[in-house]
């Protein structure tokens, strides 16, 4: 019997709608890190057990744990955090009642009809189409392929300037001027940006933290980067209003390590990849697009699909 807590958590409606919307949605995000937990762990598991170890019977239809993992991995992020014990139990609850529906709507005829046909092809084009791409991915997304990006894009580039500055962003110049008079007569820069500065950084006394110019609009840019470390600047206007400007620190940007930006690299190298392959299976298989086009309007001709007598009327 399931709990409460189990039926409010993983409904048969939540499943479903994520199910259904999962494999297009994996097309478009492109391959994913596996899961951690995506293997079955070894601690407390028999030997005996595998993907086709049956968890339940539904009248001659047998529920397997490779369905239940499948199933799991389709998740979003976080139903992975739940406890096993009710994850497990709602998943099952899940497919005994999705078999107990898929027989009944093959009993039905349902599995016979025009929009559900096509709803499968969908889904199992889909599902072919995003498991392939992701173990293509995978196999070109070699360590050399990174190191290579690497060194072209942070190894080899030329050093750049960054600076850490404070700044106090005030709405008009009088207000400026008037904030710059209290600086140059010793008041603290830091105080009088938490006191007047109207963005989020005047909680931390206008600190913007390391920066190079093209992190900046601009008109704030090049005045701050020619403020000497220790001096204060301004006032400048920008777009977003008055600044003044204190400049602490000046240094060249340090060359982040490998590690660092492996993520970087790692999500810049999969989408030129998943490019590199449309643009070969592309090249490789004639493409004719029927001439001259349907109207585009026509993809919302949900009669043309709809069962006889459940069309939308209109």
């Amino acid at each position: 019997m399931r709990s409460a807590e189990t039926a409010r958590i993983l409904t048969a409606g939540t499943f479903a709608a994520f199910m259904l919307a999962a494999p297009a949605m994996a097309q478009t995000a492109g391959p994913a890190a596996p899961a951690a937990d995506a293997a079955v762990p070894e601690a407390g598991i028999d030997g005996d057990i595998s993907a086709a170890s049956v968890l339940a019977t539904v009248g001659a239809r047998e529920i397997t744990l490779g369905e239940i993992i499948s199933l799991r991995r389709d998740l979003p992020e976080q139903y992975q955090y739940l406890p096993d014990e009710i994850l497990s139990q709602g998943l099952l609850d899940q497919l005994i009642d999705q078999t107990l529906m898929e027989e009944a709507a093959r009993a039905a005829g349902v599995d016979d009809r025009l929009d559900v046909a096509l709803s499968i092809r969908n889904q199992i084009r889909a599902v072919l189409a995003d498991a392939w791409l992701r173990s293509e991915v995978a196999a070109r997304l070699t360590d050399e392929r990174l190191r290579a990006a690497y060194d072209q894009q942070f190894a080899t580039a030329t050093p750049e300037e960054e600076i850490r500055a404070a700044h106090i962003l005030v709405e008009t110049e009088e207000k400026a001027q008037e904030l710059r008079a209290q600086l140059d007569a010793g008041a603290d820069f830091a105080a009088l940006a938490a006191e007047h500065g109207t963005d989020g950084t005047a909680s931390r006394g206008g600190d913007l933290g390391w920066f190079v110019k093209a992190d900046m609009v601009p008109q704030f840019a090049e005045a701050a980067f020619a403020i000497e470390a220790g001096a204060i600047g301004g006032p400048v206007e920008t777009p977003f209003g008055w600044h003044l400007i204190k400049v602490s620190e000046r240094r060249q940007k340090p060359v982040p390590g490998f590690d660092e930006v492996r993520d970087q690299l790692v999500a810049e190298a999969t989408q030129s990849i998943q490019t590199e392959i449309m643009e070969e299976l592309r090249a490789a298989t004639p493409v004719t697009v029927t001439e001259p086009p349907v109207p585009a309007a026509a993809i919302r001709a949900d009669d043309l699909i709809a069962p006889q007598g459940e069309g939308s009327g209109n």
